[in-house]
């Protein structure tokens, strides 16, 4: 919880001022039972009907001067604790965004999104409570002793008993359920888990008659939230009982000693009255401590949880572009050396790290590579095994690379290093000569472009979702993106153009159109690297086919990687890298693989009749 006091400091006025004005709501609260005693002594033991007028009025404006003080402190209170949860809900979605892949598949989405929503609210509540009562309650209950000897002593040492026997209840129901609101919001991770795979696989479920079963899963982990709930609500609804059983226990003593002290004339009956109304006050702000302790628990166990995620850091490391454009002083220094040598362009002169071989062939042949794979390597966090091993592929400027294999070869992990949604465990992933480590990630992501499997679209207009691409385009360029894509004749078909509607993730749209979009997207950012993860599954052989006729027209110097499982989407491209099992089988054109490639002719023939 101390980590995240920090999102409270720009709000230093609110968090003294609110506890200030409560501590003075209570000063005022305590001189109460002192007016009562005197009302009863002197106003009504002595008939004097003009003081008892006098007091009365002096408890109102005691009322209403309090009242005043609590509005301001909540106010106070309020936008502290509202500012604070803005703040720390702003910092840990920047800290997630800037987590990489890896973390966010190991810490899971549904963990993540309970504790930016209800583990953030949570301690909202707390920082607010804490603000208004954590002062205000203990300042009242030592109050009230304090005041409780002023009027006579030995009555007051009830109050001395009575407090730390209180204290004790308090803080270990507090240390009993702390733990256990920990398990607590881990089910409700596990809920939330469960409720998201069941909202977004609707389909699939009733398509495999996979509702009873999956109802019986949900219920046994909300029966399992349930159970924990109960158990900590039973150990926390203690606190009332015990408190109120010390408390009259304390009340009925306090009498007692009262009556046998009046009757000796050492106290009067309204001093009696006072000390009976500390004890009540005593009570209800013990009341009130304990829902605090409760509230404070919550939010103690979701702290150590946002803190957790605080805690991870990714594991990519982004170069600051603004030094040598991302590019680390000798390897600037070995990138002149080589121009000099080849005459070449600096950027075709990168020198390949460690390589000396390589770089010694790139500077003899002059080839310009736009992405290298030397000798790369990829095992995913937590896997038994490598996902990919021992690529070594060198792509030319400007060509068209297809990519294919079975389910679960790593085509997609291959085109994944490109723009570092995950970095190689061996090798060296290179753009332009340059080691994708050493860019910045603005510098890096400008250069690729990258339609994913899944298609994603985001609510709002046609327009909005291609502009994520380049927010300065114009609609020329917004059109001609979508002729490309083979997405313009269906867009000029619907009523506003480029200014349709989009529901969230595309959902009044079909599979193709979606692809198709996110393609466009894509071109609008004109990258020099365009890589589509099999994303035209879900367009018809003749669609396909006009797509890749399109991308022919991109600038010569762009670079085309063509993730897919059909032969025919990659046949026609520069070269062809074939994978399986995380291991080439085979690279080349599609005449040489169907040749000699034992993996690919299996592909293709499963495609294509052997005539």
């Amino acid at each position: 919880m101390k980590k995240l006091f920090i999102y409270l400091k720009d709000y230093k006025k609110e968090t003294v001022f609110a506890p200030l004005f409560k501590m003075l709501e209570a000063t005022f609260e305590l001189f109460v039972p002192l007016v009562m005693a005197a009302i009863i002594d002197r106003g009504i033991g002595q008939a004097d009907t003009g003081y008892v007028l006098k007091m009365g009025l002096i408890l109102v404006a005691l009322g209403l001067i309090g009242l005043l003080c609590s509005i301001t402190a909540q106010y106070f209170a309020a936008k502290a604790a509202v500012g604070f949860s803005t703040g720390l809900k702003h910092a840990l979605f920047d800290h997630i965004q800037s987590l990489s892949f890896t973390e966010i598949d190991t810490l899971g989405t549904s963990t993540l999104i309970t504790r930016m929503t209800s583990d953030v609210n949570q301690v909202q509540n707390g920082v607010n409570m804490v603000l208004r009562l954590f002062l205000r309650s203990p300042f009242i209950v030592f109050g009230a002793m304090v005041m409780a000897f002023t009027i006579d002593v030995k009555a007051a040492l009830i109050f001395v008993v009575t407090i730390p026997l209180l204290a004790v209840v308090v803080f270990g129901i507090m240390a009993l359920t702390m733990p256990m609101y920990k398990k607590v919001q881990a089910g409700l991770d596990a809920v939330l888990s469960a409720t998201r795979e069941n909202l977004t696989g609707a389909r699939v479920i009733r398509a495999f008659h996979k509702e009873e079963e999956e109802t019986e899963r949900f219920e046994e982990r909300n029966g399992f939230l349930t159970h924990l709930q109960l158990v900590v609500g039973r150990i926390s609804a203690l606190t009332n009982p015990v408190t109120y059983i010390i408390i009259n226990a304390a009340t009925i003593l306090l009498l007692y000693t009262g009556a046998v002290r009046v009757d000796n004339g050492s106290i009067s009956q309204g001093e009696v009255v006072a000390l009976v109304n500390y004890m009540s006050q005593i009570l209800v702000e013990l009341i009130k401590l304990a829902n605090l302790i409760i509230t404070i628990t919550k939010a103690l166990a979701c702290a150590n949880r946002i803190e957790a995620v605080f805690e991870v850091e990714s594991s990519m490391r982004w170069q600051d572009a603004a030094l040598n454009g991302g590019v680390p002083a000798e390897e600037t220094a070995e990138r002149k050396h080589l121009t000099a040598v080849d005459g070449s362009a600096a950027g075709n002169g990168t020198a390949f790290g460690t390589d000396n071989s390589a770089g010694k062939n790139r500077a003899d042949t002059g080839v310009d590579f736009a992405v290298e794979f030397d000798h790369v390597h990829l095992t995913y966090g937590g896997a038994g095994a490598e996902s990919l091993s021992d690529i070594h592929i060198q792509v030319p400027r400007g060509q068209t690379v297809g990519i294919i294999g079975g389910t679960g070869s790593g085509k997609s992990s291959l085109v994944n290093m490109i723009p570092r949604f995950y970095d190689a465990t061996a090798g060296t992933v290179r753009v332009d000569g340059r080691d994708v480590k050493t860019y910045g990630m603005e510098e890096l992501r400008q250069k690729v472009g990258i339609v994913l499997q899944k298609a994603v679209l985001f609510r709002g207009t046609i327009r909005d979702n291609l502009l994520w691409g380049n927010g300065a385009a114009t609609d020329e360029e917004l059109w001609e993106a979508l002729r490309l894509a083979q997405a313009g004749e269906f867009v000029e078909t619907k009523e506003g153009r480029l200014d349709a509607p989009v529901a969230q993730e595309g959902r009044n749209l079909s599979g193709g159109q979606r692809q198709r979009l996110t393609i466009a997207r894509a071109l609008v950012a004109k990258p020099e690297i365009l890589i589509l993860d099999d994303s035209a599954s879900a367009l018809d052989y003749a669609t396909d086919a006009a797509l890749r006729r399109a991308l022919k027209e991109l600038p010569r110097e762009t670079t085309v990687f063509i993730v897919s499982q059909r032969a025919s989407s990659i046949q026609h491209a520069d070269q062809i890298i074939v994978l399986e099992d995380g291991e080439m089988a085979g690279c080349g054109t599609h005449e040489e693989l169907l040749a000699d490639c034992g993996v690919y002719q299996e592909i293709y023939y499963s495609q294509f009749d052997r005539g």
